[in-house]
């Protein structure tokens, strides 16, 4: 049985004072729900009379690697059975856990993010809990009121305009598929890949997401991540390793750059280099759905455009929070906590999961635990 980390009533109660918004009535009274899902024996088994008449093999990516869509034999674990996704889709993200859909976010949308996004960079716009990360290669003799000097913005949740994305009807329909119908919005940031300066700090390791994450069960998370313009191997595409996501979370920590890393940026210390990998070439509007423990990273961006991109972690509101001492996350814990310390005077008391109770928005259903 899983228990749940305890909520720090006193580091809530400061958070309101910073502006940060939340749903006080939703933070008490708690209960985990199990969630059931009437015919799923039924649907596995349909599914695998499909599966039956689909055509093997191998898909070969041209850019690297390779994925194969119809190798998984077993129960459906990773998506749920409703109309959105094919069973081509379902058995596809079931083995490699990430799903590609093309065109779903419309340019008038990007459009409107990156619109707000430019205003942030300016100071046009204050935004409560907003966190502007700068790449580390950049002096701080070079930081001015434009996107010039921010490689990234995290914890938009409280900005309405960028806010839409997480809301956004076309978004919300195949995150449903992972999530289940409660609806929580738990990470959003928008990454504006600079150019890299030569020392490669554009570019950030191979990791799993659920490295920062305090809530289980893993398989009712996933991101949604959106490109802004078209994104390649030369400004420095999504890499994923597919499959990654059947496995363990993995030990993760600052890599040893030569020219140094951004912060925050924790790598896994050991995987393996010679596993197939896949780079996501995507356009304006594509939209990538993956598992937080899908291995994943980015190249350097080496253009001389900055990489646009938006995204959103999100996870089933009947999830649960977990208390991450004693594990591979305490040292992610350990520095998120050290920064709130410094910048909104944080409690000793205060925990990781403290931190993403705050966060943490609903978008759809009711907020049932997280």
């Amino acid at each position: 049985m899983s228990i749940r980390a305890p909520i720090n009533t006193q580091f809530l109660t400061a958070s309101l004072s910073l502006g940060l918004e939340f749903n006080p009535a939703a933070l008490w009274d708690f209960g985990i729900s199990l969630r059931t899902f009437p015919g799923a024996m039924s649907a596995a088994a349909r599914l695998k009379i499909l599966q039956q008449h689909l055509t093997s093999g191998v898909i070969a990516v041209p850019t690297s690697g390779e994925i194969n869509p119809n190798a998984h034999h077993g129960r459906l674990c990773y998506t749920l059975e409703n109309r959105v996704l094919t069973p081509e889709q379902r058995l596809f993200y079931e083995e490699n856990g990430f799903l590609l859909i093309k065109k779903l976010v419309s340019d008038e949308n990007i459009e409107l993010f990156r619109e707000e996004f430019e205003r942030i960079c300016r100071r046009e716009v204050e935004v409560p809990g907003l966190i502007i990360m700068r790449d580390v290669s950049i002096s701080k003799t070079e930081y001015g009121p434009d996107q010039q000097a921010i490689s990234k913005i995290q914890s938009f949740e409280n900005n309405e305009t960028m806010f839409k994305y997480c809301c956004l009807p076309e978004i919300l329909k195949y995150v449903h598929c992972f999530t289940g119908p409660n609806i929580m919005a738990m990470h959003t940031m928008l990454i504006n890949k600079p150019p890299d300066t030569g020392a490669k700090t554009s570019r950030h390791p191979m990791h799993q997401d659920l490295h920062y994450f305090p809530f289980r069960p893993a398989d009712q998370i996933v991101c949604a991540w959106t490109a802004m313009e078209r994104v390649d191997r030369n400004n420095g595409c999504l890499v994923v390793l597919p499959g990654t996501h059947k496995g363990r979370l993995e030990q993760h920590d600052y890599p040893e750059w030569k020219g140094g890393v951004n912060k925050m940026y924790h790598g896994i210390l050991d995987y393996d280099p010679s596993h197939s990998r896949v780079h996501l070439v995507m356009e304006k509007g594509d939209t990538v759905f993956f598992h937080p423990l899908l291995i994943h990273g980015s190249g350097t961006n080496q253009t001389q455009g900055f990489r646009k991109a938006i995204s959103c972690h999100f996870a089933s509101a009947d999830c649960y929070y977990i208390d991450v001492k004693g594990t591979s996350q305490e040292n992610i814990e350990q520095e998120v906590l050290g920064v709130g310390r410094r910048k909104y005077n944080f409690g000793q008391d205060v925990t990781l999961a403290d931190v993403w109770i705050i966060k943490g928005r609903l978008v759809q259903g009711e907020r049932t635990n997280l």
